[in-house]
């Protein structure tokens, strides 16, 4: 890179810091994307936010080798989540590592619908299938300070990092690493089980993003063609017994799926099935009461 930088005080124009990184960065995304990235490695590096950036405040030290080596790795496509470690999902600041899958806003439907059911509600237990970083238990216990919130994923690592998530946010969860294909949960009579688990069919994987192909967990990303709802199908037999009489399931989902996920809660018994669909009109989250 070719800067003009203040060599002696080390200032350099936070606007014309950022539109150098916009320049730097060759992924194929679009502007707006690519301003979005160079908006989160400022932050991250140097504290400052778009209202300083657009005010051409100053900046102290470019820390030129260090954004370098920041610029080097989002051109091979790397997520910039996984290159800061940081993702934000509801408001919070989540670490993040390829052991887990990056927070997505859409998932925050999931939550507004747990909490607007139960965020009034006294003695609620809630277990999270597949919690990944951990950023729906984390959450869910944050703006649910008095429910019982319990967590559980196949990886190690995961659970890893959802712990150290729980802890950085000062969060009560009660994590355990568990296979629930192949171990049956122990948890009796749950308010809720909620989940994000795997439901891309491998059929689908020409419709990504190569960014998130080359690396996120594919563990925590695809199931088998022939057996899409693997991990749903899973959830409802088990809920079964791990759901207390007026329990209730919700569920992201595949939006190809939808009514085929409602045929099979309904197929366990389960009630009151509803799609729930997103700010863009895609179908989003499966509920079904027990």
């Amino acid at each position: 890179m070719s800067w003009t930088i203040v060599s002696i005080a080390k200032l350099m124009n936070a606007k014309v810091l950022f539109d150098n990184i916009v320049k730097e960065i060759t992924i194929p995304e679009s502007s707006d994307e690519i301003q979005s990235i160079a908006f989160l490695i400022m932050e991250k590096l140097y504290g400052t936010d778009r209202t300083r950036i657009l005010a051409q405040q100053e900046i102290s030290d470019p820390q030129k080798e260090v954004l370098d080596a920041i610029i080097k790795r989002v051109n091979t496509e790397e997520p910039v989540q996984y290159i800061l470690n940081e993702a934000y999902f509801y408001g919070r600041t989540f670490f993040v590592d390829a052991s887990v899958l990056i927070p997505r806003t859409e998932t925050e439907l999931l939550i507004e619908l747990v909490v607007a059911e139960y965020g009034h509600k006294k003695n609620v237990s809630i277990l999270d299938v597949g919690t990944g970083s951990g950023c729906i238990a984390v959450t869910l216990a944050k703006e649910m300070p008095g429910a019982e919130i319990f967590a559980l994923d196949v990886s190690n690592e995961a659970i890893a990092t959802a712990r150290k998530n729980a802890d950085q946010l000062e969060a009560t969860v009660y994590f355990d690493q568990v296979n629930f294909l192949e171990q049956k949960t122990q948890h009796k009579n749950l308010t809720a089980i909620v989940s994000n688990p795997p439901y891309i069919m491998h059929a689908e994987k020409n419709l990504m993003r190569n960014n998130v192909l080359k690396y996120e967990p594919h563990v925590a990303m695809f199931v088998p063609d022939t057996d899409p709802l693997i991990f749903y199908t899973e959830i409802a037999r088990q809920g079964l017994d791990a759901l207390a009489p007026d329990g209730k399931i919700f569920v992201e989902i595949n939006e190809q799926l939808g009514k085929m996920m409602c045929d099979m809660f309904e197929s366990f018994g389960y009630t009151k099935t509803s799609i729930v669909k997103d700010l863009f009109g895609k179908e989003r989250i499966v509920t079904a009461s027990r």
